[in-house]
């Protein structure tokens, strides 16, 4: 009796010895491909020759990990990228402006012609006019990534906020020989939304109007809320239609822009639980803004 006690542990030994030298194995496997994995660029994940359950199961949470680690490393590196490129515009952007304005006073100490100084001194002030509304939009911007509190909202009578809008943007619309094609109901859109935060949409999305329409813009609310903004923009494609929100992006045309104005009004939108989409077609550029009933 004794001798089957002693040889049914010493096999009990031996597969628990087994065992613990294939989990040994396998570990040592799952931490070479997991080295492995870090160091290289490929997507493949961890895989191991054990059936051992406790170890697959370990092989699995690792790879679930290391998934959601190359998520975060891509966008680091995208953030980091972008961050390079915005960098570099805005220094472009506000070193322009200012080469130009201390170009302008070296002019203006060497003459004493008053017309000339005034006209020297015009050129700096619009110069400084730029840099001033540059900074102030970068520091809207970072107000409003920066900004974590609840959306204070109310009761917004959409057509009176948007009739408001339009007519504050009527000069600059004009000044680029733009009459809007307006298109307001008489029944009463009331939207519950942050005024200050959708006023700011409006605004953003006329100020886009200005920089890319060809001449013409139709403004129209629905019955059932929905606001689009239409213009034609032929020199843009629908690949940089596509890029319009992306932060910090400009085209050719948008000459002393951050690109963060379409942004900002996706940002707001989607704070408020709207959406915000752009669409091109047939050389017209929509915006079709939309707010939760």
């Amino acid at each position: 009796m004794l001798y089957w006690l002693l040889a049914a542990a010493g096999i009990l030994i031996l597969l628990l010895s087994w065992k613990i030298y294939r989990m040994k194995a396998a570990a040592r496997e799952i931490g070479q491909e997991f080295a492995e994995k870090l160091q290289s660029d490929t997507n493949t994940l961890i895989g191991i020759s054990s059936t051992d359950r406790d170890m697959c199961r370990l092989a699995d949470s690792i790879n679930k990990q290391l998934v959601i680690l190359r998520e975060e490393h891509q966008l680091y590196h995208q953030g980091n990228a972008e961050l390079k490129r915005a960098v570099s515009n805005i220094s472009h952007d506000l070193r322009t402006p200012l080469t130009a304005i201390c170009g302008y006073l070296d002019l203006m100490k060497k003459t004493d012609d008053p017309e000339t100084v005034r006209h020297y001194r015009d050129i700096m002030s619009e110069r400084a006019t730029r840099m001033k509304h540059l900074t102030e939009e970068l520091f809207r911007y970072s107000v409003i990534l920066s900004d974590e509190r609840e959306t204070q909202t109310e009761d917004v009578y959409i057509n009176q906020l948007l009739a408001e809008s339009i007519t504050g943007f009527y000069p600059a619309l004009t000044g680029r020989g733009i009459t809007p094609e307006i298109t307001i109901p008489d029944t009463r859109i009331i939207r519950r939304v942050n005024r200050e935060d959708l006023a700011r949409v409006f605004s953003n999305l006329l100020n886009n109007a200005v920089k890319y329409s060809d001449g013409d813009l139709q403004i129209t609310l629905s019955e059932s809320g929905e606001i689009t903004f239409t213009n034609s923009a032929a020199s843009l494609t629908p690949v940089q239609v596509g890029q319009l929100f992306d932060r910090f992006y400009t085209v050719e045309t948008a000459h002393y822009s951050t690109g963060l104005g379409l942004s900002i009004a996706r940002t707001l939108t989607e704070r408020m639980g709207g959406m915000l989409l752009a669409s091109y077609d047939s050389g017209k550029l929509t915006f079709c803004l939309s707010l939760p009933a």
